[in-house]
């Protein structure tokens, strides 16, 4: 019997890395402003909004920072409302809250996109949009940005599991006013803590870099044109500052790998599809479809179980852990901190039930691009087989 594959180990950083981040420990340069040009922060924001046909990028300490900060320089109003997907990561409400604004959370549908009857009812309470591209799945964003248009929100993209996912032929992150990515461990990109914004608006760029932690004329580093000086002059000494600046090592460690992006996107793809096939075949499990106008860049599967209860279903990740395969139900893995029910730091969580019971039976597993396809095929076949341990190999009709 074949050994179950490791999920959860990150590529090697590349070679490429190495040489940078050497001479970066000879000269002790490490913080993003010592250099007087051309410091690896600086050169990553130059490369990663040009890979994305942005105007501008700035990096930070995280993706949760780079949502605070995206939040902060659109100058909402205190207690401003922020309309969100309820199945996102705790740190997108928690963003939302440090920013000192209220999350209005949305339904999600069993395809784990933003149910839009739910969200066309709630927006006219919100002052804003922010999407969350959840594990990669992508909401109807025309749908979205024209709700948007029509009641005069601005849109932010949490795209922290989206790099290399398009719409429309168009870069997730780049739709919307504002987009957020990650580079922690489990990303794309990798530099275990880090994050990116990136946005076509002087106005946003200035106010964000400035409040990142870009002191005095700091600023005067993030590249000039006659928009971004004008922003910058009109927001000097008038933004606190909350030092949430990358450093030059975690920069240096992204470059390396932005030439993998590609490769990382198409190998991810055709790993998740050919998992998804098989487990399709299945009669207990279903992955829901991209859709049409979606093309995903994921290192993960989630798939919903069929014809289960929650008994059966605690039972179905127990026999595929047993088999090497670890699952995470969403709704049932002890404080999941994607489960919604779970945001106690909230003052008034709502009661979602679609969202509820999609978490209930939703099931999340790694599935990173390094991967074989024998390695695909070995937690294809212990995912249909744990089903067929606890449900048989036939669905019974009407059932």
């Amino acid at each position: 019997m074949s050994l179950a594959p490791n999920v959860y180990d990150a590529e090697p950083i590349p070679a490429a890395a190495r040489a940078e981040i050497e001479r970066l420990l000879q000269s002790g340069d490490l913080f993003r402003y010592t250099a007087p040009e051309d410091a690896p922060v600086s050169l990553l924001e130059h490369e990663f909004a040009a890979m994305l046909g942005a105007k501008y990028a700035l990096a930070v300490s995280s993706c949760s920072a780079a949502l605070f900060l995206s939040l902060k320089a659109l100058n909402l109003p205190r207690d401003a409302k922020v309309l969100i997907p309820a199945f996102t990561f705790a740190a997108v409400p928690s963003s939302i809250v440090h920013a000192d604004c209220i999350p209005l959370l949305c339904e999600v549908g069993d395809n784990y996109r933003i149910d839009l009857d739910d969200f066309h009812a709630k927006i006219g309470q919100a002052d804003a949009v922010m999407i969350s591209h959840m594990r990669g799945h992508t909401s109807d964003m025309d749908a979205i940005m024209e709700a948007a248009a029509q009641h005069g929100l601005p849109v932010i993209e949490d795209a922290a599991h989206s790099l290399g996912t398009t719409w429309r032929g168009r870069n997730i992150g780049t739709i919307g006013k504002i987009g957020c990515f990650s580079f922690q461990s489990y990303k794309l990109l990798n530099s275990g803590e880090g994050g990116i914004l990136i946005t076509d608006d002087p106005d946003i760029l200035a106010r964000a870099v400035i409040m990142s932690g870009a002191y005095e004329h700091n600023w005067r580093k993030h590249g000039t044109d006659p928009e971004l000086d004008a922003a910058f002059a009109r927001h000097q000494n008038q933004l606190p500052l909350y030092n949430l600046r990358l450093g030059n090592l975690s920069a240096a460690v992204v470059r390396a790998q932005l030439a993998e992006v590609a490769r990382r996107v198409r190998d991810g793809r055709r790993n998740h599809d050919h998992v998804a096939t098989q487990l399709n075949l299945s009669p207990w499990i279903e992955v829901p479809d991209k859709l049409p106008r979606e093309e995903r860049a994921p290192d993960s599967i989630q798939f919903n179980l069929c014809g289960m209860d929650e008994g059966e279903i605690r039972a179905f990740a127990d026999a595929a852990a047993a088999r090497g395969v670890k699952v995470q139900v969403f709704g049932l893995s002890k404080d999941n901190a994607r489960a919604y029910w779970n945001w106690q730091f909230l003052a008034d969580l709502p009661d979602l039930p679609r969202t509820r019971a999609m978490l209930m039976r939703a099931c999340d597993v790694r599935l990173p691009a390094r991967l074989t396809l024998e390695d695909c095929d070995f937690v294809a076949d212990a995912l249909i087989r744990a089903a067929q341990d606890i449900k048989g190999n036939l669905r019974a009709t009407g059932t």
